[in-house]
């Protein structure tokens, strides 16, 4: 047995609509409890090829037939979502088993969309220098460790000591006897 017989056999794609459905509601989804929010039909519909130009279905199909089944709801469980899907096949003239088949054929949930971090080129380069912190000069420098971590607010703000009225001032000797005096009566 190759390799590729081996990967496939141990993933196998879930293949019965009710294992997809609990996929699907909840992905992306914390507050998903079983149930599936139009959002994630979309998702779906999308990802079978049949919410586009192509499978004929809109996000307003969607929307008006979602709304007809569960009323004021924001989500819908797999019986509701069944009838949802033979509505839906029904007022777009297919039979309701080939849109199943389609969301069944489409598998788990994938990513689309998602954005690639810039590596290579003139800007992979340039982002490169810019967000490395050991190639930083001058005040820049001084906001992070040697690590390579923020200092947070001791590397943006200068903090002055405040021990005079002004910024010249300087203790005299009176000053000095006063603190030792006030030390020794705080110690008692």
């Amino acid at each position: 047995m190759s390799e590729k017989e081996d990967k496939s056999s141990e993933k196998e794609e879930p293949k019965d609509l009710e294992t997809l459905f609990d996929l699907y509601a909840r992905f992306g989804d914390r507050e998903s409890d079983g149930t599936i929010t139009l959002k994630n039909i979309d998702k779906w519909l999308k990802q079978a090829d049949l919410l586009d130009k192509k499978g004929g279905v809109t996000h307003a199909d969607t929307a008006i037939t979602f709304s007809k089944i569960v009323k004021n709801k924001k989500r819908m469980n797999l019986d509701e979502f069944q009838e949802f899907v033979e509505t839906l096949a029904n007022d777009k003239k297919v039979e309701p088993k080939e849109f199943i088949d389609k969301l069944i054929a489409t598998g788990e949930p994938k990513l689309s969309s998602v954005t690639q971090p810039i590596t290579g080129g003139a800007v992979g380069r340039n982002l490169r220098r810019m967000t490395d912190t050991k190639l930083y000069t001058g005040a820049h420098k001084e906001r992070f460790d040697e690590e390579g971590k923020g200092k947070g607010k001791e590397g943006r703000v200068d903090i002055q000591s405040d021990t005079g009225y002004v910024s010249g001032y300087k203790k005299d000797k009176k000053d000095e006897e006063d603190d030792k005096d006030e030390d020794k009566n705080k110690k008692k």
